[in-house]
């Protein structure tokens, strides 16, 4: 792991206007540079850096950061490789912190698996150019395939001879050991305790990680080797490096070219992705024959939300594979699906046709993926009126799980007019579906709520027996992370303040889909506070003895929240609210440099978020910027009157959506638990509305 200081080190190095121009023509405008998006077909300079602040930002797609998200962004590295690439740029020595005895023998064993991989790698390559089997066999398949030379030199495609130890003796002869051969799966120790390879006879497609490193092979029987061979493609199998569900052949050559497009195309096999790529259509990865897993879906969902899936007009192979598409509109992603002609897959397609024509047919014949299973299911139910119940149950499932409102309403709509169906029906049924989904969710919340409040009770037990150990929200540990003590009604200081709520909040309103409330927008705000001004003073509290006691905006912040129970909704929130109370009177501690210098990269990457905007990049900005600053006072308490009333009414609607559900009504456990919740949440509302008075009405 890399320390702070190297970090620090190397953003103060890392100039962003240096660190950009490597990758876009940068014209000056006034105090900033501007230049085209690298992130998108940017027709108009819409992409600015601005020196002052480090930050660079586009304003057409949003995308943007400091040096390390830039190159994050854009070469498509981890935080970790990002900085090691901006330390060699800017000849600065990594230090990393010392591994204890575990990490570097996990640490060890995971670089010996690719090691012997890239032994492999090389050497399957090598058959293939230089052996005479591996050009008589494997370069004449892959030249009947029509790929080119520097097609398959950028893929890395390789052969096996026939002979079935050849791999592994010449392995075990340059010194690589037994048993990494046997954990990477390349060759397998048969009873009598002698090395076999498990490619032999097949020509090879390495699979790369996200970053370019190989961690599996593929491989495909030909013709001449098909003695006793009942399997046409070989895969390696899972290994410490290797879970096939978390990868995507093809992904390490595409992923420029997803996100430059905003776009990717799904196939099947290895030689669609080639032949695709060599047709000029480089924005495409494949599952390499499975269902999609969530592993997979997640890594495309991190450079596009739209998704083209190529069908070779196999009807049994769509029917078993759209199964795996639910997971897809359940991420909230904008699903098409684009059926080839009769005869052809997306390699052989992609043999007879250019770029522009393929893209052509594409965007002439894709349909989003509702109407095509619509139309799909349709077909087989045909006047059966049990399979189009079926049907109908089918699609109820699939447009129920779609997040976004607005969405599943214009499906339901499509859906009720393909179907001759009443379009009350089809929103009926999708409400009790969702409604079920919630009573789910609720009950998942519940057992969580009962897990913490265990969890208290425990450690609340260990303080009366004692055990001062069990505890970790005692008044002591919260004067030690700087919490100040809490300020009574009259103005002066209370001993013990009320607890805080756990580290892990418990919510009945759902976490994903609520961007859009009035409580979301002003927690985002709130953080915003805290990252810009976190450990600035905003105002003194004096005791009876007349002594003042400084209290900074996060300390007030935590302090509010803490009055009355609540906490952010977003756990992301609630990890940089914790981080900067704990470290709020570390000497020399800023907020902003820290959370922007992060070594979570989701938490710096957030954090620039939230202090740049459109208009931040502009002197006139900065200059408001310290006028909220000299306001603190003022500002800090109505962002926090507007979100705690926002989400007191918020939750207070969650919590009673819960108690209306069968399941849970009928639980008289469950349901007097969550009553009880209810009950303290309108106590809440009525003792914020009691001491703030018409003020709550007047800032909403």
């Amino acid at each position: 792991m890399i320390d702070q200081p190297t970090i620090d080190r190397i953003l103060d190095a890392a100039q962003i206007y240096d660190v950009v121009s490597d990758f876009v023509t940068l014209r000056k405008r006034g105090v900033n540079y501007v230049g085209l998006c690298p992130f998108h077909d940017d027709k108009t300079p819409s992409f600015y850096v601005s020196p002052a602040k480090g930050l660079c930002k586009c304003f057409a797609c949003g995308k943007g950061g400091n040096a390390v998200h830039f190159i994050m962004e854009h070469e498509q590295m981890s935080y970790p490789e990002a900085l090691k690439y901006l330390a060699k740029k800017y000849g600065i020595e990594i230090k990393e912190r010392e591994l204890s005895s575990e990490e570097k023998i996990a640490q060890s064993e995971r670089e010996s698996l690719f090691i012997v991989n890239n032994f492999a790698r090389d050497y399957f390559q090598n058959i293939l150019k230089n052996h005479v089997d591996g050009r008589s066999i494997g370069m004449a398949y892959f030249r009947s395939r029509g790929f080119r030379d520097d097609i398959i030199e950028k893929f890395q495609l390789g052969y096996c001879t026939e002979s079935h130890d050849a791999l592994a003796l010449e392995a075990l002869n340059k010194g690589y050991k037994k048993d990494y051969l046997v954990k990477t799966g390349l060759c397998y120790e048969t009873d009598d305790h002698r090395l076999r390879d498990r490619f032999w006879g097949r020509v090879i497609f390495p699979v790369h990680t996200l970053s370019g490193k190989v961690v599996a092979f593929g491989g495909r029987v030909l013709a001449s080797a098909t003695k006793g061979v009942k399997v046409k493609y070989v895969n390696s199998p899972e290994s410490e490096i290797y879970h096939k569900s978390n990868e995507l052949y093809g992904i390490y050559f595409a992923k420029q070219a997803i996100v430059k497009q905003d776009r990717c195309f799904l196939v099947e096999g290895y030689t669609d992705v080639i032949s695709m790529h060599q047709s000029g259509i480089e924005n495409v990865v494949a599952s390499s024959g499975t269902a999609l897993t969530p592993g997979q879906i997640r890594m495309i969902h991190r450079f596009t939300n739209n998704m083209t899936v190529l069908y070779d007009g196999d009807a049994a192979g769509i029917k078993a594979s759209i199964r795996g598409i639910d997971m897809l509109l359940e991420e909230g992603m904008n699903v098409k699906v684009c059926l080839l002609p009769d005869g052809d897959d997306p390699d052989s397609f992609a043999r007879k046709h250019n770029a522009t024509e393929f893209q052509n047919f594409i965007q002439e014949n894709e349909t989003d993926f509702i109407r095509f299973k619509t139309n799909l299911l349709l077909e087989d139910a045909g006047k059966d009126p049990i399979k189009r119940a079926e049907l109908i149950g089918n699609l109820v499932q699939s447009i129920s799980i779609i997040p976004e409102a607005i969405v599943r309403d214009v499906y339901v709509k499509e859906c009720a007019q393909l179907l001759h169906v009443e379009d009350k029906l089809l929103v009926s049924e999708v409400a009790k579906r969702r409604e079920k989904q919630a009573g789910q969710q609720a009950e998942r919340a519940e057992r969580e709520r009962r897990l913490a409040n265990a969890a208290r009770a425990n450690a609340e037990a260990g303080i009366a027996n004692g055990n001062h150990t069990a505890a970790t929200t005692t008044p002591d540990a919260q004067q030690a992370v700087g919490y100040p003590p809490e300020l009574l009604p009259d103005g002066s200081l209370s001993e013990t303040p009320p607890p805080f709520p756990p580290e892990e909040y418990v919510s009945f309103i759902p976490q994903e889909g609520k961007e859009g409330q009035e409580f979301y927008k002003y927690e985002r705000l709130i953080l915003k506070m805290v990252v810009l001004y976190g450990e600035r003073v905003m105002c003194n509290i004096t005791d009876e003895e007349g002594q003042e006691t400084p209290i900074t905006v996060t300390e007030y912040i935590v302090n509010d929240l803490k009055e009355d129970e609540l906490a952010f909704h977003n756990p992301l929130h609630r990890q940089i609210l914790t981080e900067a109370a704990e470290r709020i009177h570390n000497e020399g501690f800023t907020a902003e440099r820290y959370f922007v210098a992060h070594p979570d990269p989701v938490i710096s990457k957030l954090s620039v978020e939230l202090i740049s905007n459109r208009y931040q990049l502009r002197k006139s900005q900065i200059e408001q910027m310290v006028t909220d600053e000299e306001r603190l006072y003022e500002l800090i308490p109505r962002l926090m009157i507007n979100f705690k009333y926002a989400i007191v009414c918020e939750e207070l609607k969650h919590t009673l959506s819960a108690l209306q559900n069968p399941a849970i009504a009928n639980d008289e456990t469950q349901c007097n638990s969550i009553m009880e919740r209810y009950n303290e949440l309108n106590k809440v509302k009525s003792l914020m509305a009691k001491r703030l008075g018409d003020r709550v009405i007047l800032n909403l």
